[in-house]
């Protein structure tokens, strides 16, 4: 029978947890190998309706650290074969897109994603290394259905969002183009879940999208706006890269307060101190009903 299963194969903004060059607070405890805390590589899902054939939702930088730990990912049968038949990239920042270049050894596998996206990976010649005989790439358009391997359904929608941080110009419209930040619906069996790891904010037409959904991994980047300021981490606010906060009367917490669903949070920087497990923090976001993704957290639906 098939089922709908995703597999967090990475919970974490970019960078990881702890990441490899800060200090901060949240990652101290982690070098210091405190029990309340525990390392994430970069988000990423692997989702499947069959138990064979599974796709990936983007392809983080820690994409083969990923593969090795999750079973259901390992090569099997003849000597050259994967269960990974699919990707599917909500944009075309680093942590979203570079661990394509771990699936270069000539594995065919389709790669889905919008116009926009794909134009950002022609643009690099690095990408050429998968070989387009072997690679579809695939141009999807806005709410409009597509089929992945499997028995799996996929949906790409708007979110509001930032350009990836390589394309910033000094003067230039930071907003993402319409398709240039999306959030993926994955159905399969009657079960919908939404995969919406960058949002700058809410609309009604994502409220109403994720309202629908069994399953919500939602933008948990920082807690709060001006955390990485505060703590001497960085000089800008989560909205300034593209990240609603979680924190606060226009943060994710109140406007996302009438879901019904299992609410995740996931893409969680390393300054943000729901990674504490007791901490205040993680305390406010599961009295409100949410969870915190952590590496190899499995659902089924």
């Amino acid at each position: 029978m098939a089922r709908l299963t995703a597999i967090v194969l990475g919970a974490a903004a970019g960078g990881g947890y702890p990441q490899w060059n800060c200090h901060c607070a949240v990652c101290r405890l982690a070098w210091d190998g405190d029990g309340r805390v525990s390392a994430r590589t970069q988000a990423s899902l692997a989702v499947s309706a069959d138990g064979a054939r599974w796709t990936l939702l983007n392809a983080s930088p820690d994409l083969r650290a990923q593969i090795n730990a999750t079973p259901a990912l390992h090569p099997r049968g003849q000597t050259r074969g994967t269960p990974i038949a699919a990707a599917v990239l909500t944009g075309a920042e680093i942590d979203q897109v570079a661990g394509l270049l771990n699936l270069r050894e000539r594995q065919p596998f389709d790669l889905h994603a919008t116009a926009e996206t794909l134009a950002a990976l022609e643009a690099n010649p690095m990408f050429e290394v998968l070989a387009r005989d072997t690679v579809a790439r695939r141009a999807i358009a806005l709410e409009e259905p597509f089929a992945l391997p499997g028995g799996l359904e996929a949906e790409l929608f708007p979110v509001p969002g930032k350009v990836p941080l390589y394309m910033e110009a000094k003067g230039a419209e930071l907003s993402a183009p319409l398709g240039g930040n999306v959030g993926v619906e994955i159905r399969a069996a009657g079960a919908r879940l939404a995969f919406v790891p960058g949002a700058a904010s809410l609309t009604p037409v994502l409220d109403r999208r994720l309202s629908a959904a069994d399953v919500v991994l939602f933008d948990g980047t920082l807690f709060r706006d001006d955390e990485m300021i505060r703590g001497g981490a960085g000089s800008k606010s989560g909205r300034r890269m593209g990240h609603m906060p979680i924190d606060g009367p226009d943060g994710s917490l109140a406007a996302l307060a009438g879901l019904s669903s299992r609410r995740i949070y996931i893409h969680i920087n390393n300054t943000n101190p729901v990674l504490v497990a007791g901490s205040p923090e993680r305390q406010t976001v599961e009295a409100a009903g949410w969870e915190v993704a952590a590496d190899g957290l499995e659902i089924v639906l």
